[in-house]
């Protein structure tokens, strides 16, 4: 069973590890559950992606949800910091698991 996960736009990271996440305080995951965002609270998120073949390979994060107060892109409430793992493609993670 795949975890449940919050589409982002990797191409919209405004730091090395954070992503813009939502406008609002509340945004559906990939299985159509709602999240309630605040600051701190831990989260799963990928953006969709293929591999050179053309298969389903999406990337994938893990983080923490965090206020933006960065100053930047102020239409956007809240912004996921992304651990020390990085943004990685979901093959990656199977191959680490073997």
């Amino acid at each position: 069973m795949k975890p449940a996960r919050i589409q982002v736009d990797f191409n919209e990271l405004i730091e090395s590890d954070l992503v813009l996440l939502s406008q609002q305080d509340i945004k559906l995951d990939n299985s159509g559950q709602e999240v309630l965002l605040f600051p701190g609270k831990e989260i799963d998120i990928y953006m969709d992606d293929t591999d050179e073949n053309g298969a389903v390979d999406n990337l994938v994060a893990s983080g923490t949800v965090e206020l933006n107060k960065t100053g930047l892109f102020p239409i956007c409430k809240w912004n996921c910091r992304i651990n020390a793992n990085g943004v990685q493609h979901e093959s990656e993670l199977k191959n680490n698991k073997k």
